[in-house]
């Protein structure tokens, strides 16, 4: 007799099989009929069983987690990402023989039997008390994927897991009930084809499609008798029988299947002696899961679509419903994505950038009148080893960046368009001398900001003195004229416009009301400086930045996807004007590094006090894009550096990250239409003096052999307030 548990009674997999057993006897399970309630057995006196009338009727069978595929705007595929490595296809696209392998191996009266096999059970209780223990089970196919559906829905919940797979009464005689339904309503092809979409095969391939990519690099459909052998045999114990790394036990479980296939006549002796006699040869495909995998340098952009999707109520009430969308998969996400931008993006980086540098840089494009991102890419390469990363260096914190950066001068185009849109004349000029105190009080819009009178604010050089209007203050970078603007108009316009424009720090923090943000003394991110910065090319609308074009699920339908909002920043008169302003700064100023040949663009340099970060964005008509270099820490100052392989004494806006975007640009726009860019007449007669200039001065040396760029602009530009940070908010600013 079998052996009894300390305490009386039998242990729970006997008590399984002995319900079972009474229930044949008794005429209770006859083809698929129901089952009596199991409290007639006396079961569930100590509640060991759930009452069989009261398990819900209906099997709830949720989707099945695949593969999601993110594509770029062309369609080509960027990247796969999944929970569960599965692709689910119909009996049609599987081979003939994987179909007849599982149910000899699995359930070879599956055609013969209902949910439940009635000798099947008979010989598997006689066994078992022959045995004195459980060491033959009964379970048929249908029930096998009855208890894979309870896995699936567990999905990566450990104690759900558990609860699924745990060897109770309880859980046998549900998944007795259900089998009883799936086999009504479904029939037994369509059981078959299920459960070869739901069974995991080892090697993280869930269904038949994704083991004979994995094991074989074939679809399901072109399966041959030894391989299907092989696959089948892996179910029971996907470790225990993993081919590649147990080949001779795989081949003993192969050769099993095979010779129970000739037993039923699904194959001749003579062919699976045939199959049996030859080596396994396995194509073995990893897995290719994730952002990792990414094209062309796309696995940040990659990841931006995973934290929009997740945070977007388009797609969810809460995160854990979004989440769960997100990991059942089986969606084609269709991408922004450019890939002819995209790769100019990442050639640039790659030119002027190592991943060993010091320092990293990042840059972002997108087209103007749409927010479309375009490209997206840095220097480090995603993934976990030395000098790769998985933030993002391009968006802000809560969209996987980190901190953000400032962005130095680049902030004054933001500051100059709201004083246009307060009636202030292009032409206006102000003193701008070499160095000045801060102005105070100065205007913001919670009251006044006072200074102490012991800030002072300068410029990169000595010989940079004004009187300057605004285009030449523009085109030079001239720090004081954009503090006596700021102060004139009050910080509040600034305040305004940059949320307008969608300037906001990387941070999520408010803007600081300080006069010294016109200097960009506030963590911003590429992303957020390249969306501002195509307010001005699109004629004054402001569209916030969107990556998704369209999205289907696991069926084929469409899916609602976020759209980007647009709004009017700015009236066309002062988006033209600063064209013209910032035009000037490419074809004469701090940025002819970046200038671009054959097609009208416009931008700014930016370099923060202390060369923790430098700068370049700028437009063309079709296109706006963001370049940052720096590092990401904000520990190592770029004096006496060597970036790309190009030495700097200092590095500026206009000689590291103005190439890049140009580079970048000139990649991204080839062949594509160049549009002139609107512009007005402005008055600012060149003045009869050394000119001085620039705080981005590009000065590196050019690379060897590697088309180096060296800059030959003018100095000047810079500031420097010792021990000013706190009082101004976020640190020195740039030039």
């Amino acid at each position: 007799m079998p052996k009894k548990r300390d305490g009386g009674g039998l242990p729970k997999t006997q008590q399984a099989a002995k319900f079972l057993g009474v229930s044949v006897l008794a005429g209770a399970v006859l083809a698929g009929l129901a089952l009596p309630a199991a409290g007639a057995l006396g079961l569930t006196a100590k509640g060991s069983v759930e009452g069989f009338d009261d398990i819900p009727a209906n099997l709830k069978t949720p989707p099945l987690s695949q593969r999601t595929r993110i594509l770029d705007s062309k369609g080509g595929e960027i990247a796969k990402v999944y929970s569960r490595d599965r692709t689910v296809i119909g009996l049609k696209d599987m081979s003939p023989y994987i179909q007849k392998a599982i149910v000899a191996i699995e359930d070879a009266r599956f055609y013969q039997h209902g949910a439940i096999d009635l000798k099947g059970i008979l010989r598997a209780l006689n066994k078992n008390a022959q045995s004195g223990g459980v060491s033959q089970g009964a379970s048929t196919l249908t029930q096998q994927y009855v208890k894979n559906v309870f896995i699936e829905e567990a999905g990566d919940n450990p104690d759900k897991v558990a609860q699924a797979t745990q060897q109770t009464l309880g859980r046998k005689v549900k998944e007795l009930k259900y089998a009883i339904q799936v086999e009504k309503e479904l029939g037994k092809r369509k059981i078959l084809q299920n459960y070869l979409n739901i069974t995991f095969f080892g090697q993280q391939a869930y269904g038949i499609e994704a083991a004979a990519q994995r094991y074989f690099s074939k679809h399901a459909k072109d399966l041959n008798l030894g391989e299907s052998a092989l696959l089948a045999g892996i179910v029971q114990s996907p470790s225990r029988y993993d081919p590649v790394n147990d080949p001779q036990e795989a081949t003993r479980r192969r050769n099993t299947v095979l010779q129970r296939m000739a037993d039923m006549k699904d194959v001749t002796q003579a062919e699976a002696d045939a199959a049996a006699e030859k080596p396994i040869k396995l194509a073995v495909s990893r897995p290719k899961n994730g952002c990792i995998t990414a094209t062309d340098g796309a696995g940040f952009f990659c990841d931006y679509i995973r934290t929009v999707f997740l945070s977007d109520k388009a797609f969810g009430k809460s995160r854990k419903a979004r989440l769960k969308l997100w990991n059942q998969g089986g969606m084609t996400i269709r991408t922004t994505l450019d890939p002819q931008a995209q790769k100019s993006v990442q050639a640039s980086i790659k030119e002027h950038v190592y991943d060993d540098d010091p320092v990293a840089t990042a840059a972002t494009i997108v087209e103007p009148g749409t927010g479309k991102i375009l490209g997206m890419g840095q220097s480090r390469p995603y993934g976990f080893r030395e000098n790769e990363t998985v933030i993002n260096l391009s968006v802000n914190h809560d969209m996987g960046g980190g901190a953000g950066y400032l962005p130095g001068s680049t902030f004054k185009p933001v500051v100059a368009a709201a004083a246009l849109e307060q009636g202030t004349n292009p032409e206006q000029q102000y003193p701008s001398p070499y160095r000045m105190p801060y102005p105070t009080p100065v205007q913001t819009c919670e009251g006044e900001w006072q200074g102490n009178g012991s800030e002072n604010v300068e410029n990169e050089n000595k010989e940079e003195v004004g009187p300057y209007g605004m285009k030449e203050a523009t085109a030079k970078s001239v720090n004081t004229y954009f503090v006596q603007l700021i102060s004139d108009m009050g910080v509040c316009p600034a305040v305004k416009m940059a949320q307008k424009m969608g300037i906001e720090r990387a941070d999520g923090k408010p803007l600081q009301q300080v006069p010294s943000m016109t200097l960009g003394t506030q963590e911003m991110s590429p992303l957020t400086m390249a969306a501002g910065y195509a307010t001005f090319a699109s004629g004054g609308q402001y569209c916030s930045p969107v990556a998704l074009e369209s999205i289907t699920d696991a069926r084929g339908r469409a899916m609602k996807v976020p759209q980007s909002s647009c709004r009017t920043a700015m009236s066309k008169k002062t988006a033209d004007t600063i064209n013209t302003l910032l035009k000037g700064v490419v074809e004469d100023g701090t940025g002819k590094e970046a200038g671009l040949k054959g097609r009208d663009s416009a931008g700014k340099t930016g370099t923060t006090d202390s060369r923790y970060a430098a700068w370049f964005v700028g437009y063309t008509p079709n296109a706006a894009g963001a370049v940052w270099v720096g590092d990401p820490q904000h520990k190592r100052k770029m004096f006496n550096i060597t970036i790309g392989g190009v030495p700097h004494d200092k590095v500026y806006g206009a000689d590291t990250p103005g190439p890049i975007w140009r580079d970048a640009m000139s990649g991204a726009l080839e062949g594509r239409p160049a549009p002139a860019l609107p512009t007005v007449p402005i008055d600012d007669p060149a003045k009869d003096k050394n000119q001085g200039d620039d705080g981005d001065k590009g000065r590196g040396k050019p690379k060897p052999g590697r088309g180096g760029h060296g800059g030959h602009n003018k100095p000047g530009g810079g500031w420097h307030i010792p021990g000013f940070p706190d009082i101004l908010g976020g640190g020195n600013g740039g030039w």
